[in-house]
């Protein structure tokens, strides 16, 4: 409707002297009254089809696509279920249950090819564009590219008129708004104009994300510059890089692209007639008027807006999709192209590792290479025989199921049941009697072992602090062992949301984006399944795989560059003590200080009963 009522009823410029901005009003009344003629016979009165904040966030979050799901299954619609459920999961990609239903989904019903009900087009085609460049499938690449620009550029349009629906006034009663017209026009056209210029975040962020891709609309230029060069279409190759430096004009490697394409043209197209497209400069200068008003705004009539960062050429995270790099030219064998990765983004710290393991009984086994990944390291010998046999008889008087999962006794998996307890719990337990104080102590020394081992082998600036230490066991379920195919830990990265399907990792609510560091150190192998692997990006591709045993620990940076999960046990009890580690202090685990507290006191032989202040915290 707004689209329609956009074309037919056109804003008139306000006249000279008194009366003229009467032309003015009254088109926008008419294209009011347009709207509402519109509306109302397609979705009944304004107080019938305006929703509720509350209705609007679940549609985001594709929560009704999650009662769907169980609809269909009452109805043993098992595809229909399956896409339901699917199409749910790819915006709640923590969602340890649904992944274990799209798993049943695929032995049950043998569907393999699930459809997100509300892909955004433009964004599927442009993930098509990229799988095919990779593959140097060129042709193909630049029609899912070019397609995938049109369809963006309709999107924008459509977010565009979306934006000029009803607004907030958060700061304001409406009963005592005394705002004069222009104040008020002001006030509502800024919440407008902020919503549009937001138009180019939005489009690219996939639904249910916060983060976008980085510098996602310039992208597509990139890759068709290179894209077109590969089949012979120099002046479309041109085109697409002055496109793309109308967003980066002093990107290098572009810069000597365009100039290499301007060589093979000379003498055949004056190169100067090869304009960027004009769709992307029409975009480009909206987005910097839009920019230059709300500053306008925000100086002059008190309006909170700070100018981000929209066309950040490397983004934040290290799995950045590949991007075409520059050419070359090497004079003995003639013009030839470079195929290669642009610059990662630096990360926040200089990543090393091999420092000193500080203990002489550690044994180093595998390093990153060997372990085919980044900031992976994995270890023996690192608490003794004895040691594992002591944390197991106090894991066997102290843990409860559930623990440390918000009670769910099977959080990840139904066929196998979890129990957990944290250092403070152990102290607790100690102090009381109800396992041995030495024992209970084993589980805090040996935790501060592992923090200072990890600390010291990445060769760490700064101190780790301890975000999370837990100590759990997950058994196989008897009865329910046959055919399994599901995984004990589905893949997942430690302080991001993983996203096969975009070859992301977001780092965003409700992931831990503080941890920084992760260890598990093992306490038996008197079991059935259970390794530990690492995979790539697709939670597909395992590149490492590790068999627990007594005093084994494998520790790794805690990012989407490090997907891990642990396979099904199948039979027996696993046990384990998982830790997470953060460098920023500000996320320090409470129950790790009061558990150093406890220590304290111990070492000074000063605890009595009234001096214990513990108050264990479960939750993970």
């Amino acid at each position: 409707c707004r689209r329609l009522c956009r074309a037919q009823v056109r804003l008139e410029a306000p006249g000279p002297g008194s009366g003229g901005d009467l032309p003015f009003f009254g088109s926008v009344l008419r294209r009011a009254d347009c709207v509402r003629r519109c509306e109302e016979p397609l979705l009944g009165a304004v107080s019938l089809h305006r929703a509720a904040e509350e209705v609007r966030s679940d549609f985001q979050r594709r929560v009704p696509y999650s009662y769907l799901q169980r609809a269909y299954i009452q109805l043993n619609k098992l595809e229909e279920a399956a896409n339901a459920a699917h199409t749910f999961f790819m915006a709640n990609p923590e969602h340890m249950e649904i992944q274990q239903d799209l798993e049943n989904y695929k032995t049950t019903s043998g569907k393999v090819s699930l459809i997100d009900q509300e892909a955004r087009q433009h964004m599927e085609d442009y993930s098509a564009g990229v799988r095919h460049y990779d593959k140097e499938e060129y042709e193909l690449a630049i029609e899912f590219l070019e397609r995938a620009l049109k369809g963006y550029y309709s999107e924008d349009e459509d977010c565009q008129i979306m934006c000029e629906g009803p607004q907030r006034f958060e700061e304001h009663e409406y009963l005592d708004y005394k705002a004069g017209l222009y104040e008020a026009i002001a006030d509502h056209y800024m919440q407008v104009l902020a919503c549009k210029h937001d138009c180019v975040r939005e489009l690219a962020t996939r639904s249910g994300r916060i983060s976008p891709i980085e510098n996602f609309l310039p992208l597509h230029y990139d890759y068709l510059q290179f894209a077109y060069y590969r089949v012979g279409d120099y002046i479309k190759a041109l085109e697409c890089a002055k496109s793309y430096l109308l967003f980066h004009p002093d990107d290098e490697d572009v810069l000597e692209n365009a100039g290499y394409y301007e060589g093979l043209l000379e003498g055949t197209v004056d190169p100067a007639t090869i304009k960027p497209r004009k769709e992307a400069r029409a975009l480009l200068r909206r987005h910097k008027l839009e920019s230059q008003l709300l500053q306008v705004a925000a100086a002059g009539l008190g309006y909170a807006y700070t100018e981000l960062n929209y066309w950040n050429r490397y983004g934040a995270r290290q799995d950045e999709h590949s991007v075409p790099s520059s050419i070359s030219s090497e004079p003995e064998d003639g013009p030839r192209l470079s195929l290669t990765k642009k610059p990662m983004p630096k990360p926040d710290r200089e990543l090393k590792e091999g420092g000193p393991l500080l203990y002489s009984d550690v044994k180093f086994v595998y390093n990153s290479e060997q372990l085919n990944g980044t900031q992976r390291v994995l270890l023996d010998n690192v608490i003794s025989e004895e040691q594992c046999r002591e944390l197991h008889r106090v894991a066997s008087g102290i843990m409860l199921a559930g623990d440390g999962y918000r009670g769910k006794t099977s959080p990840h998996t139904p066929n196998e049941r979890f129990e957990g307890a944290t250092v403070l719990k152990a102290l607790k337990y100690g102090y009381e009697g109800r396992v041995p104080l030495k024992s209970a102590r084993l589980f805090y020394d040996i935790s501060e072992k592992a923090r200072r081992i990890v600390q010291s082998y990445f060769q760490l600036n700064s101190t780790l602090y301890f975000s999370y230490t837990h100590l759990v066991c997950r058994t196989a379920l008897s009865g329910q062992q046959e055919r399994r195919n599901d995984l004990s830990h589905p893949i997942h990265a430690d302080n991001c949301l993983l996203d096969p399907e975009a070859n992301e990792c977001w780092k965003e609510p409700p992931a831990y984006t503080f941890r920084d560091y992760s260890a598990l150190l093992y306490m038996n192998a008197d079991f059935e399944g259970g390794e530990f692997i690492f995979t790539e990006m697709d939670a597909k591709t395992v590149t490492a795989s590790i068999k627990p045993k007594c005093g084994r620990m494998i520790s790794f940076s805690s990012g989407g560059e490090n997907p891990h999960g642990v396979k099904a046990v199948t039979k027996g009890q696993r046990c384990a003590v998982a830790l997470w580690f953060t460098l920023d202090p500000l996320y320090r685990e409470l129950e790790r200080i009061q558990a150093d507290e406890v220590i304290a006191m111990l070492d000074q032989e000063h605890l009595g009963p009234s001096e214990m202040n513990i108050n264990p915290k479960d939750e993970l």
